[in-house]
């Protein structure tokens, strides 16, 4: 299974990896929030390790942890995007008898959004074709966005479903029918449907509008949360525009499906949008593993609002979690209201490709939306102006811009006097009380158990230098070979060093590892417990410091070094020993431990050449 699926091609649907040497990809881990890559993928071992929350594993393990699934689903959900048909034991081969609760699930999606794509050519769904044509839509732009028609039925696709072998309990459970009195119904009828597809593309859940306002119900109705739709980690469109994000280094967040098909068609295929809910923090970490967001990056995260009251409140909130963004942030607000379906419509995609390049920077938007509450042509009103905007330029965490914000501001009131308005900033931003709710946060935070233990910083020359060895153990054991093996584990002193060397040990030893690879690494992963895991996928991954041509002196070179420590400690030792021995009365033993010291400075001399690569 792992042959068919290339780690880096599975990883690289998740986050942008770019090439780090050594055979390596580098790339933002999914897995938690960091501003420097440190997530390490190596193709040719079929491994990947982070070094900032010390996980790792294969494309399993990965798949594993990314979507929260067991084993079995993990095989199946690879086993399907390569197209390879599974065969369980016990039995025989059934189709879908042992699939996992996930496999299902997104079967059964994708089977109800082909059903609605095809539905959009009946004649009752003309409704709907009308409603797409009226914004510009055509039906190949209903094609391409997978744009279908739920019927105004109680049970039209849970019957269609439940014909192809879905049960009742899997549509209720995926949110595609509610429970009725006679089993059940369908949760979309007689409205517009959009698929949400997950990053990868497979289709977690639909997006319904509403056709005939006369009817009950929302004017949009989402899917429900399930086993595979959460909404707040959910981006329309994402799937159409990772790529481009990632190329582009920008990511345009709008409001609805038809925004997101506008932006599309107009030339702006990086715009995604929320479903059903606010853009928050886990809409966050997906786009920064896109846009590789790091330190001194120059993507752009665009909100697209609306320029109403509703809108600007969008725009704040979101303000909230700009500075979780390293990328520069920034809005752009159509004056008239119009959002980017209507823009396209009424001017033309040139229009909704102007609106993006008009964008404004997100914190003097924040600001200019303060002022605008008040009437700046008196005193009074300027001073209150200055009052409501100074603790969002106070927030600014970066003091340069902060800075340029408060001399912005100074201008944008007319006050003439930049000391007075920075005086005025502090002061505010000093006396500023925290609120009950952000004293409620801080104390939650105080009580968060700690997180995974971070790797070691290895700043002990000592302990390096067990690492590069065991890292040539893993990575390249021929050039160790017996040497390696004939190390005690008294050379190591960090526990997870000491374990692997055990684990090396009992998998037969470096001298019986042929050259590595794929195969010696799993060999040491079979049945290693589940804190020594890690370890040895952070070694597999893990660059060595030797280019190719020179590894093999390396590895000599690495391994003398090692021998000199644990005989350097030896000889410290010894050194103590006779410190206490009295030369007179313990003559024999003080000339024992003498020649035993002399030959283990002979041999320190002999391992320093070695070391040194002499």
């Amino acid at each position: 299974m792992r042959e068919r699926s290339p780690i880096a091609d599975i990883v690289g649907e998740h986050i942008q990896l770019r090439n780090a040497g050594g055979g390596n990809l580098k790339g933002l881990c999914p897995f938690h929030d960091e501003k420097s890559p440190s997530f390490n993928v190596t193709p040719t071992r079929g491994y990947w390790y982070c070094f900032g929350c010390a996980e790792g594993g294969d494309v399993i393990t990965f798949v594993r942890r990314l979507e929260h699934l067991s084993f079995g689903e993990a095989v199946e959900r690879l086993a399907n995007r390569a197209g390879i048909q599974l065969r369980y034991e016990q039995g025989g081969y059934v189709p879908g008898r042992e699939q996992g609760e996930r496999s299902r699930l997104i079967e059964a999606h994708r089977a109800a959004a082909e059903f609605y794509a095809e539905r959009l050519s009946s004649p009752e769904a003309a409704i709907g074709r009308r409603f797409l044509s009226e914004r510009g839509f055509e039906r190949v732009d209903a094609e391409h966005f997978g744009v279908g028609y739920a019927p105004a039925e109680w049970e039209a696709l849970s019957r269609h479903l439940m014909a192809r072998g879905f049960t009742a309990a899997e549509l209720i459970k995926g949110g595609l029918a509610k429970e009725g009195r006679r089993g059940p119904i369908d949760r979309f009828r007689g409205r517009l449907v959009w698929p949400i597809r997950d990053i990868t593309g497979d289709v977690i859940g639909f997006g319904a509008r509403k056709l005939n306002d006369a009817e009950d119900g929302p004017k949009y109705l989402n899917t429900p949360e399930s086993p595979l739709y959460k909404k707040s980690e959910v981006l329309y469109g994402v799937d159409l525009a990772k790529r481009e994000i990632s190329k582009r280094s920008q990511a345009v967040i709008v409001e609805g499906y038809t925004d997101v098909m506008a932006c599309h068609l107009s030339g702006v295929p990086t715009a995604v949008a929320t479903c059903g809910t606010a853009f928050g923090q886990e809409h966050i970490k997906v786009l920064r593993r896109l846009l590789l967001d790091q330190s001194g990056s120059q993507g752009e995260v665009i909100f697209t609002f609306d320029g109403d009251a509703a809108g600007q409140k969008a725009a704040l909130r979101a303000f909230a979690d700009e500075q979780k963004f390293v990328t520069q942030t920034f809005v752009a607000v159509q004056g008239d209201g119009l959002d980017p379906c209507d823009l396209r419509v009424t001017r033309g995609e040139a229009a909704v490709r102007d609106l993006i390049a008009s964008r404004e920077p997100l914190f003097a938007f924040a600001i200019r939306s303060v002022i605008s509450r008040y009437d700046v042509s008196s005193n009074e009103g300027r001073l209150s102006a200055l009052d409501a905007a100074a603790p969002i330029v106070a927030g600014i965490k970066d003091r340069a811009l902060r800075q340029l914000y408060a001399v912005d501001l100074d201008r944008w009131l007319g006050f003439n006097n930049e000391r007075f308005v920075v005086d005025r900033i502090a002061e505010i931003s000093v006396n500023a009380q925290p609120t009950a709710q952000t004293q409620a946060q801080a104390q939650a935070r105080a009580q968060r158990p700690a997180g995974p233990r971070k790797v070691a910083e290895l700043t002990d020359p000592g302990v390096r230098t067990e690492a590069e060895v065991l890292k040539l153990a893993v990575q390249r054991p021929a050039l160790l070979g017996p040497g390696f093996d004939a190390i005690g584990s008294e050379a190591f002193t960090l526990p997870e060093h000491v374990a692997l060397h055990k684990l090396i040990a009992d998998a037969g030893g470096a001298a019986a590892a042929g050259p590595g690879g794929r195969e010696w690494v799993d060999r040491l992963l079979d049945g290693v417990t589940d804190a020594l895991r890690p370890v040895v996928t952070r070694f597999a991954v893990e660059e060595l410091r030797a280019d190719v041509a020179g590894e093999e002196r390396y590895a000599s070179a690495m391994l003398a070094a090692l021998e000199l420590i644990s005989v350097a400690r030896v000889i410290e030792q010894l050194k103590s020993r006779m410190q206490r021995t009295n030369p007179v009365e313990e003559q024999q033993e003080y000339n024992r431990l003498f020649a035993e010291l002399v030959a283990l400075e002979q041999q320190r001399r002999v391992l320093k050449e070695r070391a040194s690569g002499s």
